[in-house]
């Protein structure tokens, strides 16, 4: 009885094990406590984890680094402006490119929807909403996954027959990827309206703002995506909800070039505002980058590692390289953040857009540590949570960026290369930076947060990958 009593009156420090939400409770008591974080492997499904260990680790452990390798080489440049009617194989006025894994008009949510129906009039193959529906409906439009047309876009993504693309060049393996200019934040055709403003601006886009940019960078000359986000991420961007810093020294060195070859006042005087004006710019560009650095990783025979992760509103899906292009799906998670004046959760659509290729290679969410002033904009409670993301992500990825570091966090590398296998293995999910769209159509973007990939994406993908090995033997 006196040790009991003992124990009962003195300060406890408790180590927990298993369930946060124990941590949580004796942390709000004021208690010492630490928390040892324990998962069973797969989660505690014994066929997985039988899967996990028949695997050869050394074969795949080889093929990841090879992997990891190609991520840390690639030498992302901005290298021109083109038009994707002149760039896209195929492509016609009425292909739509959207972002995420491919889906069928009955499957796709709000935003989606709404953004296609405005991009095909944006096209003009329709005079208004009513007669895009119309085409839709028999079977006129045909909707493809923007990877697969070698482009990335934010949440709806659309790529269309007459719109400018950024063209970034990987110039250590010789690939080029493409995105869309960004249109800025708020009521736009990304976050799914719709409306004549809407079509107004990217016909804007489209016909002022990028024939000056294109001339501007023949002057320049190709530019650095590798400097710029490296430059970004130690002025407190992640380049996935923040670009300020990023957009800031892309105006930099692009404006001394469009001062120089736009002679209308009232033109160069429009385009500086917007560009000035929409901290978001480079988002597309750091996408652009991202699809560039992780496509020459596909195909890697026993490589686990990811080379894409995009949603289209309903579905999550990745890509592994030693699978090529299969998409893997598993239902979308819903952000949790901040919303503007006036919406809530019940407005929010779920997690949607090509923009996870940031976080694909190591940015955005995976970068959070690197900027304290996006903390608040998505939802995280304070700078060391984001930094405890940004350090939760290195288990779940082959190694750290030589390249790309976050100078809050002693200059440790971003962590890249996302291995699907530690992900299923550990439970830990990859951490992403969105925007939040209006489930409705043609409303727009109601706030920001964080989301997390689903789990189910990487099973199915590890089960084909299993499936795949077993064949071949």
């Amino acid at each position: 009885m006196p040790l009991k009593n003992n124990l009962f009156k003195s300060s406890l420090s408790v180590i927990n094990i298993g369930l946060e939400t124990f941590y949580d409770t004796l942390s709000e008591q004021k208690t010492k406590v630490i928390h040892f974080e324990w998962r069973p492997s797969a989660g505690g499904d014994v066929k997985l984890a039988e899967i996990l260990s028949s695997l050869s680790q050394d074969r795949i452990s080889l093929a990841n680094q090879k992997a990891f390798e190609i991520f840390n080489q690639a030498e992302p440049v901005l290298t021109d402006i083109k038009y994707a009617k002149d760039v896209i194989p195929g492509i016609d006025r009425y292909t739509v490119g959207h972002a995420g894994p491919p889906i069928a008009w009955e499957q796709m949510c709000g935003p989606l929807q709404g953004a296609i129906l405005g991009a095909v009039v944006y096209e003009g193959v329709a005079n208004n909403l009513d007669e895009a529906l119309q085409l839709v409906l028999l079977g006129k439009i045909k909707f493809v996954s923007n990877h697969a047309l070698g482009c990335v876009g934010p949440m709806t993504g659309m790529v269309t027959y007459s719109m400018p693309l950024w063209e970034v060049k990987n110039t250590t393996f010789g690939n080029v990827a493409y995105s869309t200019l960004n249109e800025g934040l708020g009521k736009v055709m990304r976050f799914g309206a719709n409306g004549p403003d809407v079509i107004a601006r990217l016909k804007w886009i489209e016909t002022e703002l990028a024939p000056a940019l294109k001339k501007a960078l023949a002057q320049s000359g190709p530019i650095s995506m590798k400097v710029m986000i490296a430059k970004a991420l130690a002025m407190g961007d992640e380049m996935h909800q923040r670009n300020a810093g990023a957009t800031s020294l892309f105006i930099r060195e692009i404006m001394k070039h469009l001062v120089s070859v736009v002679d209308n006042k009232e033109a160069l005087f429009r385009i500086t505002e917007f560009i000035s004006g929409n901290d978001q710019f480079f988002l597309n560009l750091a996408m652009a980058s991202g699809k560039a650095i992780t496509d020459p990783a596909k195909n890697i025979p026993y490589s686990t590692v990811v080379t894409a992760m995009s949603r289209n509103g309903t579905n999550f899906g990745i890509k592994i390289s030693a699978l090529g292009d299969q998409w893997f799906e598993a239902p979308v998670n819903n952000p949790k953040g901040l919303y503007f004046p006036g919406y809530s959760e019940k407005d929010a659509n779920p997690d949607i857009g090509d923009s996870a290729i940031v976080e694909t290679f190591g940015i955005g969410g995976f970068a959070m540590g690197a900027s304290p002033a996006v903390v608040r904009f998505v939802g995280a409670s304070s700078v060391s949570e984001a930094m405890a993301y940004s350090r939760e992500m290195q288990d779940i990825c082959i190694g750290l960026s030589p390249h790309y570091v976050i100078p809050t966090m002693d200059f440790v590398g971003v962590a890249t290369a996302i291995d699907a296998l530690k992900v299923v293995e550990t439970g830990i999910l990859p951490v992403i930076n969105t925007g939040m769209a209006h489930k409705s159509p043609g409303i727009g973007q109601v706030g920001a947060g964080i989301v997390k990939a689903p789990l189910g994406c990487f099973i199915k993908a590890i089960q084909a990958f299993n499936d795949n090995l077993t064949r071949s033997i």
